[in-house]
């Protein structure tokens, strides 16, 4: 732009030299043609004539200022347009953020690369090398990076407030009272361990299941359909009874009609039989009293009715509403009582269900079978269930392909209070997860896709929690530091910084297998989703991180596979698996792999084999046992060189003193002392052993402790003893 005005700049005065010098020429001739016919003014003018001669290029006085002020404004103009950019505001251009964004999010919104956002947020709180990509920022955050970046903050409420549709399916409003018809019973079968459920229940239907149980003991719930002489049908649950079950037996109350309360009559009222009154209490549901074990001659049924009046379940006998049957379980005594009780309790109740629409139900237990993949027990609450329907549960959704009983035989309609084993899941939903009937495959896709988007939000929020927390943590730490070294020379400061990173040195290979071995990381995997739940749960009650971390790795449902035996060679920790095979394929490369596997088929066991690992991670405890006591009778001194030494005269009153053993010295009851002898002798003679009733004289290793007539002499020996752990799952 300049060299372009240069040039014409040189062009117009080229133009008015060249208009000048013509007209100098022309005035020239004219002056030689006027001396010629008058060459009397010849001699007049010679001076004239030489300056026009001298100088023929020079510019008149007016088109030399008027040049000179035109270059001047040119110049000044141009200038001007130069400057301009520079006393303007800079222009900035506008980001569009908003709360929660990520790395990459924020470097495409700026349209930058993502290390301009990592190099911007260097030397600050923030910690870069926990960043990731995905990582959301804080705000604060935010405005620092845009502000470094020279560009203009623009808040965006658009992906705030943009809410994404509720996809999710959800429960039908309630039916015409008119068209809902008579249904069967849902009775749960609840009580202390060991009481006689399963017993009962094997009584009613005829069949072995207690003999199926590992030990006797129910380990998941068992749903079961039972027709009883009169023809009335009742769906039953049996819910285990074992501590760890507690989930169990409040989903088991959640979904049933009536509970039958189970109490042995010689053992009374237990933990879990509490435990089954609150959550019968809590779902609202009426409870029928079963009194077992009555044919024993200790059983007291008296003593059970009296004990549940402290926790509100008052019989009928003492004025209450709660029918109490005495029954025994093994001999089959009173059972059809129990059962008339049940269903005169039911009939009262008005229980009605609809057997037309959109099935609704609740998963009872899932688990993965080898054949069929994932299968789920379920009772259907609502509507018929047919071959073909589509299901969800959860963040699963199944194509029903086959449905069986309780006794493995195909059924092709499932209705309302029947319980029915259903194949054709996807994936394998939860216990206790909802069962709705959808329209179609997308419309199955789409609510578990929103289910698993709400999940995702949900941790999102809790990561935005977490990361919040951690930039205060940082921050507070960042200030602290400023606060330490603000005042100090950069020298000091230096020295600081290398003392403490000397402090901070690597741990040495012992020190990091020492720590190591205070870490158990452990699998779980259960036959079924309940029994794998009851497990965690028993994880989440360990309260002796401080002598050993129990790290859960990884739990699922299913035999024990390759990936598990790897994971666990990965995290050096052990597999635990309930109710569930390895095959010999998967034990030798576990074997090969230093790859520890248990196999429980009763859960205290698994859990004492759980304490027993735990207890072998501890380090050993020093245990003082007692070799023998002897009694201070005397002190003296004994001169040794130039120094006396104190002696005590003792008499061994237990056990023996042996002088490569170690010794304290007791004085009211407290140790004073500590340590080994110098010397041991009988009259004059040094010996190594001194047994009962003898008489000594000894000295310690330590001169400055001073005996007295009284103190006591305990030799003994130190014994390592494997530690146990302190956690106590509570049975």
């Amino acid at each position: 732009m300049r060299g372009n005005m240069n040039q014409k700049i040189l062009k117009l005065e080229n133009l008015i030299r060249f208009h000048t010098v013509f007209r100098q020429l022309h005035g020239l001739c004219q002056r030689r043609m006027l001396a010629q016919w008058s060459p009397v003014f010849s001699s007049a003018y010679p001076v004239g004539t030489a300056q026009l001669c001298i100088r023929p290029w020079q510019i008149d006085p007016f088109v030399g200022a008027a040049l000179s002020q035109y270059r001047l404004l040119v110049t000044k103009k141009e200038e001007r347009a130069q400057k301009s950019p520079l006393s303007s505001p800079k222009f900035k251009k506008e980001v569009e953020v908003w709360i929660g964004m990520t790395v990459e999010e924020l470097a495409r919104a700026m349209e930058k690369d993502i290390d301009c956002v990592y190099e911007a947020l260097m030397n600050t709180a923030i910690d870069i090398d926990s960043l990731e990509a995905h990582s959301h920022l804080d705000e604060v955050w935010i405005k620092e990076v845009v502000k470094k970046a020279g560009m203009k903050l623009k808040w965006s409420k658009l992906k705030q407030d943009k809410v994404r549709e509720n996809k999710d399916a959800v429960r039908r409003p309630q039916a015409d009272p008119a068209l809902l018809t008579p249904r069967s019973p849902v009775v749960t079968v609840m009580g202390h361990v060991d009481h006689g459920k399963t017993t009962l229940l094997d009584k009613l239907r005829k069949t072995q299941v207690a003999a199926m149980e590992a030990g006797g003991i129910t380990q998941h719930i068992g749903a079961f359909l039972v027709s009883l002489p009169s023809g009335e049908k009742i769906t039953f649950l049996d819910t285990p009874g074992h501590a760890a079950f507690s989930a169990m037996r409040a989903r088991g109350a959640q979904v049933t009609d009536i509970v039958i309360l189970v109490v042995a009559a010689d053992d009374g009222v237990m933990k879990q039989t509490v435990e089954s009154i609150k959550h019968a209490k809590d779902a609202q549901v009426p409870i029928v009293l079963a009194i077992n074990k009555c044919d024993k001659t200790e059983a007291d049924p008296e003593k059970v009715k009296k004990e549940l009046l402290a926790h509100d379940v008052v019989c009928e006998d003492y004025g209450g509403d709660v029918q109490a049957v005495h029954i025994s379980a093994l001999t089959g005594d009173n059972l059809m009582a129990l059962a008339e009780a049940t269903i005169a309790l039911a009939e009262m109740l008005e229980l009605k269900a609809d057997l037309n629409g959109p099935v609704e139900g609740t998963v009872i237990e899932s688990f993965t079978d080898k054949g069929r993949g994932p299968v789920t027990t379920a009772i259907i609450q609502r509507g018929t269930l047919r071959r073909g329907s589509i299901l969800v549960a959860g963040k699963s959704w199944a194509k029903v392909r086959l449905m069986f009983d309780e006794n493995g035989k195909t059924i092709h309609e499932a209705c309302p209070s029947m319980p029915v084993g259903i194949v054709g899941w996807r994936d394998l939903p939860s216990a206790g997860d909802e069962i709705l009937e959808v329209e179609s495959e997308p419309r199955a896709r789409e609510v578990v896709d929103w289910r698993k988007y709400e999940q995702e939000q949900e941790k999102n929020k809790e990561n935005l929690k977490i990361i919040e927390e951690k930039r205060k943590e940082h921050q507070e730490a960042h200030r602290k530091a400023r606060e330490k070294y603000g005042t100090l020379h950069w020298k000091e400061r230096s020295f600081l910084k290398y003392q403490e990173k000397k402090e901070q040195k690597p741990l040495k290979t012992k020190e990091k297998e020492e720590k190591d071995s205070n870490v158990l990381p452990i699998i779980i995997k259960g036959d079924v989703d309940g029994s794998v739940e009851a497990i965690v749960n028993i994880m989440d009650t360990y309260d002796a991180s401080h002598e050993c971390e129990l790290e859960l790795v990884h739990f699922g449902v299913g035999d024990v596979s390759e990936n598990d035996v790897n994971l666990a060679e990965t995290f050096h920790g052990v597999i635990y698996g309930f109710n569930v095979n390895a095959g010999n394929v998967i034990q030798k490369s576990a074997t090969k792999k230093g790859v520890k596997i248990k196999l429980h088929k009763i859960i205290y066991r698994l859990i004492e084999d759980l304490q027993e690992e735990l207890s072998s991670r501890l380090p050993c405890i020093v245990e003082e046992h007692p070799i023998g006591e002897a009694c201070i009778l005397a002190t003296f001194s004994v001169t040794e060189g130039k120094k006396k030494v104190p002696v005590a005269g003792c008499r061994v009153q237990k056990g023996q003193l042996e002088k490569q053993k170690k010794f304290k010295l007791i004085r009211n009851g407290h140790v004073v002392w500590k340590g080994s002898l110098t010397s041991l002798k009988h009259h004059k003679d040094d010996i190594s052993v001194i047994k009962t009733g003898m008489d000594c004289g000894l000295s310690l290793d330590e001169e400055k402790v001073e005996f007295k007539v009284g103190d006591e002499i305990v030799c003994y020996e130190e014994k390592e003893v494997p530690a146990k752990t302190s956690w106590n799952p509570g049975f």
